[in-house]
């Protein structure tokens, strides 16, 4: 059975999308409730840079919709180090700050490596063997996003399906595209929306995203962004997206 497409965007709080994806009055407080309602799902980058409280995780949570789903970004203080398997107690702060607040909001998180962090096995392996399976009754799910090309390595790829852990699909200029069934789940961002067009890549282009995301949607639930590129645009494309995809049932 295929699972469900969730589409969204970096974040919900960017000036440039008043007026263009929220309303001119719409009163900042009331943002992600916009948002959640416009989109299937939202990764949270704040999360990159610091830690939030659990209050905050639960008002995030009781802003947004049932079948709504975030991603969660995880810690650079995780990420950003030459060794990432002396990440334990870091990892250890991350989970535990308050992500089960979100119970069924949760979807899976995102380690975006450094562009400089080459690849090692052991390393990665040793790396791979401190992400939780769960926090407080609640499974976790995990997704590593490599920026160095030398994770074109097919030993990578063996080493994330071991682990269940799915590898961040990027469609990018620079960072290296690995499409491959790894986790029981699809994680994707797209990175090269263009300003001059509303919906940020071109009707055609669309469609066959739209095509793709069903074909991850294969493997289990597929989880889309649109981020960085022409942000301004991110909302309106992912927006098109849901219209081709369609919406997932609450």
């Amino acid at each position: 059975m295929a699972g469900s497409i969730y589409v969204g965007v970096g974040g919900w709080t960017y000036e440039p999308w008043r007026g263009v994806f929220y309303p001119e009055d719409l009163p900042q407080k009331r943002e992600l409730e916009f948002a959640s309602r416009a989109l299937t799902s939202i990764e949270i980058n704040g999360t990159y840079y610091s830690t939030f409280k659990p209050a905050s995780w639960a008002k995030w949570r009781d802003e947004t919709p049932a079948g709504f789903v975030f991603a969660v970004k995880g810690s650079r203080y995780v990420t950003n180090r030459k060794q990432l398997a002396t990440a334990g107690d870091s990892v250890a702060v991350f989970v535990n700050q308050g992500l089960a607040e979100l119970g069924a909001r949760l979807g899976p998180i995102n380690w975006q490596l450094m562009d400089s962090k080459k690849f090692d096995p052991e390393d990665i392996e040793a790396f791979l063997k401190l992400l939780p399976r769960e926090v407080k009754g609640l499974p976790l799910r995990h997704a590593l996003e490599v920026r160095n090309p030398s994770f074109k390595d097919e030993r990578f790829v063996d080493l994330a399906r071991r682990y269940g852990v799915a590898i961040v699909y990027a469609h990018h200029d620079e960072f290296p595209e690995i499409d491959a069934e790894t986790a029981d789940f699809a994680y994707a961002r797209l990175m090269r929306t263009e300003k001059k067009l509303k919906t940020g890549y071109k009707p055609a282009e669309l469609d066959q995203w739209a095509e793709r995301a069903k074909g991850w949607a294969q493997r289990g639930n597929a989880f889309v962004y649109f981020i960085s590129g022409a942000k301004e645009r991110a909302p309106g494309a992912a927006q098109a997206l849901i219209e081709r995809v369609g919406r997932p049932a609450s």
